[in-house]
Protein backbone atom coordinates (compact mmCIF):
# COMPACT_ATOMS: atom_id res chain seq x y z
CA UNK A 1 0.00 0.00 0.00
CA UNK A 2 1.21 3.50 -0.85
CA UNK A 3 2.41 5.57 2.10
CA UNK A 4 0.17 8.39 0.89
CA UNK A 5 -3.04 6.39 0.42
CA UNK A 6 -5.95 8.15 2.15
CA UNK A 7 -3.69 10.86 3.56
CA UNK A 8 -5.01 14.41 3.26
CA UNK A 9 -2.45 16.79 1.75
CA UNK A 10 -2.92 20.56 1.48
CA UNK A 11 -0.72 22.11 -1.23
CA UNK A 12 -0.26 25.83 -1.76
CA UNK A 13 0.97 27.04 -5.14
CA UNK A 14 -0.82 24.04 -6.67
CA UNK A 15 -1.77 25.70 -9.97
CA UNK A 16 1.59 25.21 -11.69
CA UNK A 17 5.14 23.91 -11.45
CA UNK A 18 6.15 21.77 -8.50
CA UNK A 19 2.78 22.19 -6.79
CA UNK A 20 0.85 20.97 -9.81
CA UNK A 21 3.16 18.01 -10.39
CA UNK A 22 3.06 17.06 -6.72
CA UNK A 23 -0.75 17.24 -6.60
CA UNK A 24 -1.08 14.91 -9.60
CA UNK A 25 1.53 12.49 -8.25
CA UNK A 26 -0.01 12.39 -4.78
CA UNK A 27 -3.47 11.83 -6.22
CA UNK A 28 -2.06 8.94 -8.21
CA UNK A 29 -0.65 7.51 -4.98
CA UNK A 30 -4.09 7.54 -3.36
CA UNK A 31 -3.92 10.79 -1.41
CA UNK A 32 -6.76 13.24 -0.95
CA UNK A 33 -5.49 16.66 -2.04
CA UNK A 34 -6.53 20.23 -1.32
CA UNK A 35 -5.36 22.51 -4.12
CA UNK A 36 -4.66 26.15 -3.30
CA UNK A 37 -3.51 29.19 -5.25
CA UNK A 38 -5.11 32.41 -6.44
CA UNK A 39 -6.19 31.13 -9.88
CA UNK A 40 -9.36 29.03 -9.76
CA UNK A 41 -9.29 28.17 -13.47
CA UNK A 42 -5.78 26.76 -13.25
CA UNK A 43 -6.62 24.83 -10.10
CA UNK A 44 -9.60 23.32 -11.90
CA UNK A 45 -7.29 22.25 -14.71
CA UNK A 46 -5.01 20.54 -12.17
CA UNK A 47 -7.96 18.94 -10.41
CA UNK A 48 -9.14 17.40 -13.69
CA UNK A 49 -5.64 15.94 -14.20
CA UNK A 50 -5.77 14.18 -10.82
CA UNK A 51 -6.41 10.43 -10.78
CA UNK A 52 -9.37 10.68 -8.41
CA UNK A 53 -11.10 14.00 -9.06
CA UNK A 54 -13.54 13.37 -6.22
CA UNK A 55 -10.64 13.37 -3.77
CA UNK A 56 -9.19 16.63 -5.10
CA UNK A 57 -10.76 19.81 -3.77
CA UNK A 58 -10.09 23.43 -4.64
CA UNK A 59 -9.52 26.14 -2.06
CA UNK A 60 -8.52 29.46 -3.60
CA UNK A 61 -5.95 31.31 -1.52
CA UNK A 62 -3.99 34.55 -1.76
CA UNK A 63 -0.88 34.33 0.41
CA UNK A 64 -0.70 38.13 0.60
CA UNK A 65 -4.21 38.34 2.07
CA UNK A 66 -3.06 37.60 5.62
CA UNK A 67 -6.43 38.48 7.13
CA UNK A 68 -8.00 35.53 5.31
CA UNK A 69 -5.50 32.83 6.27
CA UNK A 70 -7.11 31.75 9.55
CA UNK A 71 -10.46 31.19 7.86
CA UNK A 72 -8.81 29.48 4.88
CA UNK A 73 -7.04 27.08 7.24
CA UNK A 74 -10.37 26.21 8.86
CA UNK A 75 -11.87 25.59 5.40
CA UNK A 76 -8.94 23.35 4.48
CA UNK A 77 -9.40 21.24 7.63
CA UNK A 78 -13.14 21.00 6.97
CA UNK A 79 -12.63 19.83 3.37
CA UNK A 80 -11.91 16.23 4.44
CA UNK A 81 -12.27 16.54 8.21
CA UNK A 82 -8.55 16.70 8.95
CA UNK A 83 -5.14 17.35 7.36
CA UNK A 84 -2.14 15.03 7.49
CA UNK A 85 0.43 16.93 5.42
CA UNK A 86 0.81 20.65 4.70
CA UNK A 87 2.97 21.47 1.67
CA UNK A 88 4.15 25.08 1.74
CA UNK A 89 4.94 25.64 -1.93
CA UNK A 90 3.38 28.93 -3.05
CA UNK A 91 5.85 31.71 -3.64
CA UNK A 92 7.57 34.15 -5.92
CA UNK A 93 11.17 34.71 -7.00
CA UNK A 94 13.21 37.83 -7.76
CA UNK A 95 15.96 38.82 -10.21
CA UNK A 96 17.65 42.15 -9.55
CA UNK A 97 20.66 43.62 -7.77
CA UNK A 98 20.31 45.00 -4.26
CA UNK A 99 20.94 48.51 -5.61
CA UNK A 100 18.08 48.14 -8.11
CA UNK A 101 15.55 46.39 -5.86
CA UNK A 102 12.88 48.56 -4.26
CA UNK A 103 11.86 48.02 -0.66
CA UNK A 104 8.37 47.20 -1.90
CA UNK A 105 9.80 44.19 -3.76
CA UNK A 106 11.93 43.17 -0.78
CA UNK A 107 8.85 43.26 1.47
CA UNK A 108 6.55 41.55 -1.03
CA UNK A 109 8.89 38.59 -1.51
CA UNK A 110 9.34 38.24 2.25
CA UNK A 111 5.57 38.42 2.84
CA UNK A 112 4.80 35.71 0.28
CA UNK A 113 7.80 33.41 0.68
CA UNK A 114 8.25 33.62 4.45
CA UNK A 115 5.52 35.30 6.51
CA UNK A 116 2.64 33.49 4.77
CA UNK A 117 4.30 30.15 5.58
CA UNK A 118 4.71 31.17 9.20
CA UNK A 119 1.12 32.34 9.51
CA UNK A 120 -0.40 29.25 7.89
CA UNK A 121 1.81 27.08 10.10
CA UNK A 122 0.64 28.89 13.22
CA UNK A 123 -3.01 28.39 12.21
CA UNK A 124 -2.58 24.69 11.35
CA UNK A 125 -0.26 23.69 14.19
CA UNK A 126 -3.02 23.45 16.86
CA UNK A 127 -4.84 20.96 14.60
CA UNK A 128 -1.70 18.80 14.30
CA UNK A 129 -1.11 18.97 18.04
CA UNK A 130 -4.71 17.98 18.81
CA UNK A 131 -4.67 14.97 16.48
CA UNK A 132 -1.19 13.95 17.63
CA UNK A 133 0.36 13.85 14.18
CA UNK A 134 1.10 15.93 11.11
CA UNK A 135 3.77 16.91 8.66
CA UNK A 136 4.94 20.30 7.40
CA UNK A 137 6.71 20.15 4.03
CA UNK A 138 8.51 23.36 3.16
CA UNK A 139 9.66 24.11 -0.37
CA UNK A 140 12.70 26.27 0.19
CA UNK A 141 15.51 26.51 -2.38
CA UNK A 142 19.24 26.09 -2.79
CA UNK A 143 19.11 29.86 -2.28
CA UNK A 144 17.99 29.10 1.26
CA UNK A 145 21.49 27.82 1.94
CA UNK A 146 23.71 30.02 -0.25
CA UNK A 147 23.71 33.55 -1.66
CA UNK A 148 24.43 34.61 -5.23
CA UNK A 149 23.91 37.91 -7.09
CA UNK A 150 20.45 39.01 -8.23
CA UNK A 151 18.60 37.01 -5.54
CA UNK A 152 18.76 39.13 -2.36
CA UNK A 153 15.04 39.19 -1.50
CA UNK A 154 14.46 35.59 -2.55
CA UNK A 155 17.53 34.23 -0.73
CA UNK A 156 16.69 36.22 2.40
CA UNK A 157 13.17 34.77 2.55
CA UNK A 158 14.37 31.23 1.92
CA UNK A 159 17.14 31.54 4.52
CA UNK A 160 14.50 32.67 7.01
CA UNK A 161 12.42 29.55 6.33
CA UNK A 162 15.30 27.31 7.40
CA UNK A 163 15.72 29.15 10.68
CA UNK A 164 12.01 29.13 11.54
CA UNK A 165 11.32 25.52 10.60
CA UNK A 166 14.51 24.20 12.21
CA UNK A 167 13.25 25.72 15.46
CA UNK A 168 9.76 24.30 14.94
CA UNK A 169 11.16 20.84 14.21
CA UNK A 170 12.97 20.78 17.55
CA UNK A 171 9.87 22.00 19.40
CA UNK A 172 7.43 19.44 17.98
CA UNK A 173 9.74 16.42 17.69
CA UNK A 174 8.15 14.72 20.69
CA UNK A 175 4.63 15.49 19.40
CA UNK A 176 4.84 13.15 16.38
CA UNK A 177 4.95 16.12 13.99
CA UNK A 178 7.40 15.94 11.08
CA UNK A 179 9.10 18.94 9.48
CA UNK A 180 10.74 18.38 6.10
CA UNK A 181 12.53 21.32 4.47
CA UNK A 182 13.39 20.83 0.80
CA UNK A 183 16.01 22.72 -1.19
CA UNK A 184 15.21 22.43 -4.90
CA UNK A 185 17.84 23.37 -7.44
CA UNK A 186 16.94 24.06 -11.05
CA UNK A 187 13.45 22.66 -11.68
CA UNK A 188 11.70 23.15 -15.02
CA UNK A 189 8.94 25.57 -13.99
CA UNK A 190 7.84 29.17 -14.65
CA UNK A 191 9.70 30.48 -11.61
CA UNK A 192 11.87 32.88 -13.63
CA UNK A 193 9.00 33.95 -15.90
CA UNK A 194 7.07 35.18 -12.86
CA UNK A 195 10.11 36.47 -10.94
CA UNK A 196 10.03 40.12 -9.91
CA UNK A 197 12.47 42.67 -11.23
CA UNK A 198 13.65 45.50 -9.00
CA UNK A 199 10.68 47.69 -9.89
CA UNK A 200 8.15 44.95 -9.20
CA UNK A 201 7.41 44.03 -12.81
CA UNK A 202 7.64 40.42 -14.01
CA UNK A 203 10.87 39.20 -15.60
CA UNK A 204 8.98 37.21 -18.27
CA UNK A 205 12.03 35.18 -19.25
CA UNK A 206 12.81 31.49 -18.99
CA UNK A 207 16.24 31.13 -17.39
CA UNK A 208 18.68 28.93 -19.29
CA UNK A 209 19.43 26.78 -16.25
CA UNK A 210 15.73 26.44 -15.45
CA UNK A 211 14.99 25.31 -19.01
CA UNK A 212 17.57 22.55 -18.55
CA UNK A 213 16.43 21.70 -15.05
CA UNK A 214 14.79 18.61 -13.62
CA UNK A 215 11.21 18.15 -14.91
CA UNK A 216 8.63 19.00 -12.26
CA UNK A 217 7.15 15.48 -12.28
CA UNK A 218 10.59 14.03 -11.46
CA UNK A 219 10.96 16.59 -8.67
CA UNK A 220 7.58 15.50 -7.29
CA UNK A 221 8.80 11.91 -7.01
CA UNK A 222 11.92 13.04 -5.11
CA UNK A 223 9.78 15.14 -2.77
CA UNK A 224 7.45 12.22 -2.05
CA UNK A 225 10.41 10.00 -1.19
CA UNK A 226 11.77 12.64 1.18
CA UNK A 227 8.41 12.89 2.95
CA UNK A 228 7.91 9.13 3.16
CA UNK A 229 11.38 8.54 4.61
CA UNK A 230 10.98 11.38 7.12
CA UNK A 231 13.98 13.39 6.00
CA UNK A 232 14.42 16.63 7.94
CA UNK A 233 16.04 18.25 4.92
CA UNK A 234 16.71 17.15 1.35
CA UNK A 235 18.06 18.49 -1.93
CA UNK A 236 15.68 18.17 -4.89
CA UNK A 237 17.05 18.22 -8.41
CA UNK A 238 19.78 16.89 -10.62
CA UNK A 239 23.21 16.12 -9.18
CA UNK A 240 24.59 19.18 -10.92
CA UNK A 241 26.24 22.48 -10.07
CA UNK A 242 23.59 23.57 -7.57
CA UNK A 243 24.10 20.41 -5.50
CA UNK A 244 27.84 20.96 -5.73
CA UNK A 245 27.33 24.52 -4.49
CA UNK A 246 25.69 23.17 -1.34
CA UNK A 247 28.70 20.95 -0.68
CA UNK A 248 31.14 23.80 -1.30
CA UNK A 249 29.14 26.07 1.01
CA UNK A 250 29.35 23.47 3.75
CA UNK A 251 33.02 22.58 3.51
CA UNK A 252 34.65 25.57 1.78
CA UNK A 253 32.41 28.65 2.17
CA UNK A 254 35.13 31.12 1.20
CA UNK A 255 35.55 29.34 -2.12
CA UNK A 256 31.83 29.69 -2.82
CA UNK A 257 32.02 33.42 -2.06
CA UNK A 258 34.72 33.77 -4.70
CA UNK A 259 32.69 31.75 -7.19
CA UNK A 260 29.61 33.91 -6.60
CA UNK A 261 31.49 37.06 -7.65
CA UNK A 262 31.68 35.74 -11.21
CA UNK A 263 27.92 36.11 -11.52
CA UNK A 264 27.78 39.83 -10.68
CA UNK A 265 26.24 41.63 -13.70
CA UNK A 266 28.51 44.06 -15.49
Amino acid sequence: MSYFKNKVVWITGASSGIGEALAIALSGAGAMVILSSRRYEELERVRKACTNKGNAKILTLDLLDTASLAAKTAEAIAAFGHIDIMVHNGGISQRSTVADTSMQVQRRVMEVDYFSYVELTNHLLPHFLKQGSGCFVVISSVMGKIGTPMRSAYAAAKHALHGFFDCLRAEVYSKNIQVTVLTPGYIRTNVTVNALKGDGSALKEVGENIAKGLPADKAAQQIMRAIETGKPEAYIGKNGQENMALLVQRFAPRMLMKMARKFVPK
